[in-house]
């Protein structure tokens, strides 16, 4: 027998990754991520495209082999939290290979961009009873790789590789992301964006965040995308205007309370100070005298914070409508595009003039409040409506006005009676239908008296002495 080869240590995580026991799947994870740190602290460390497409790979099966779903929870939040083991030195920032549009990326980024990938390529052979976790697994990388934008500042550079990330393996039409991939990632990026940086982002920063969308819903030619886009993006913006408002209010007003309570303890300050001074009033509250206590300021801060809405993004929509104008004016933009994202950009400028645009929701879908769809009553035309009417829809509309119940009512008012009041049918008690016909008593039948007894009938008496 010839000498063992040694396999990478990378292909050996990857097949202890995907074990059939738990326990060598989660000792695994923990030396992988050991593993990454003391390999990217190193001057000429780093990892190669190849390398970290075998290492999601084995992270790709070690979440597909794992059931329970706070055990999945749990492990989804492991995975994603390995970005944050990447140590990024100036060396291997310059020495790192530049992608497919030019750029260089740091080896946090080529993490995300190869599980993108990975995920892309697995994405068909995920069965329904496995997707809410994978489904998960992608909020939490998205988030985290998010979170770690945050760490930094929200740096300009990182940002634009980032978002030329997401932009190339994603939303781009040449990308390989299957459907499924671009309509979560779609949905849950405001969502994530939200939970990360809705308290530290400035609307100049938001817009550039979503500028990728704008760009992709001008662009693309499939409908499905520009759809997800219009809806998870512009009009979410749209629909959270009134909540964004109000969390701008009340941040004005705790300013304002600050300054109030700086005041107050000035005041207050002052006040002490003369009541050292003699001859002056103590305001100290006599001994003995009890008095209420009163609810310290944090406390009631923290419930009324409990009980307001959740952060929402800062927008200047006049930008966001501008944005989306010189983008969809272009001459290769689709003209169905060009006019969905005129809709959102009427709603913009609205929103921009201080009116919030009422929803769009047909007569038919109104509910009425027992829970039942409210009727749509027919208007009955008049003469002048029905002489503009020519041919099959004159015709249609004479049919729609002359119902059952109006050709009753012609016909009494006809008779002369009152429509209003019931009148009584000769043989009906006041009831619908033609009168009864009266029955007739059979020939030969005896009316009955009410009280009185019937004579017995006399048996007949055949003579027997008849001959």
């Amino acid at each position: 027998m010839g000498p063992r080869v040694q396999l990478p240590p990378e292909i050996q995580l990857a097949q202890r990754l995907a074990g059939n026991e738990q326990v060598t799947r989660d000792r695994a994870v923990r030396k992988l991520r050991k593993y990454i740190v003391a390999r990217t602290q190193r001057a000429e460390g780093g990892f190669t495209h190849d390398e970290l497409l075998k290492v999601w790979k084995g992270l790709f099966y070690c979440m597909w082999m794992q059931d329970k779903p706070l055990l999945q929870e749990e492990l989804g939040r492991t995975i994603s939290q390995l970005v944050h083991a990447f140590q990024t030195t100036e060396a291997q920032a310059t020495a790192a290979p530049p992608n497919s549009s030019g750029l260089v990326l740091p080896p946090e980024h080529l993490f995300l961009q190869t599980f993108w990938q990975t995920m892309n390529r697995e994405w068909p052979g995920i069965d329904r009873l496995r997707l809410d976790k994978f489904y998960m697994l992608m909020r939490m990388v998205l988030r985290e790789a998010l979170t770690a934008l945050r760490t930094q500042e929200w740096d300009e550079r990182q940002t634009e590789q980032l978002l030329e990330l997401l932009t190339t393996e994603i939303l781009h039409p040449d990308s390989e992301a299957p459907n499924g991939v671009k309509s979560h990632f779609i949905e849950i990026f405001l969502e994530e964006l939200t939970k990360v940086g809705a308290h530290e982002l400035t609307a100049d920063q938001n817009l550039r965040l979503i500028g990728p969308f704008c760009t992709i819903a001008a662009q693309t030619q499939d409908s499905l995308v520009l759809h997800n886009i219009a809806q998870g993006i512009f009009e979410t913006i749209v629909e959270q205007a009134p909540l964004a408002i109000e969390e701008l209010m009340n941040e004005l007003e705790e300013e304002e309370l600050s300054e109030e309570e700086e005041l107050s303890e000035e005041e207050e300050a002052l006040s002490e100070e003369e009541a050292q001074e003699p001859g002056v009033l103590s305001r100290e509250p006599p001994k003995g005298l009890v008095c209420r206590a009163q609810r310290p300021l944090d406390k009631q801060a923290e419930d009324d914070n409990e009980d307001s809405a959740s952060p929402v993004l800062q927008f200047d929509y006049k930008a966001v409508a501008d944005r989306l104008f010189e983008m969809a004016s272009r001459q290769d933009t689709p003209p169905q595009n060009r006019k969905r994202l005129y809709k959102v950009v009427r709603k913009l400028q609205a929103l921009a003039e201080g009116l919030f645009p009422e929803a769009d929701i047909p007569e038919k879908a109104y509910q009425n409040p027992r829970g039942r769809r409210r009727v749509r009553m027919k208007k009955r035309l008049s003469g002048s409506q029905l002489q503009g009417k020519t041919g099959r829809h004159a015709k249609e509309a004479l049919r729609s006005d002359l119902s059952p119940g109006s050709m009753r009512r012609r016909r009494r008012r006809r008779a002369g009676g009152d429509p209003a009041v019931p009148q009584e049918r000769p043989g009906g008690h006041g009831g619908r239908g033609a009168p009864r016909r009266q029955r007739r008593p059979r020939v030969g039948a005896k009316a009955k008296m009410a009280g009185c007894q019937e004579p017995k009938a006399k048996r007949k008496r055949t003579p027997e002495g008849r001959k």
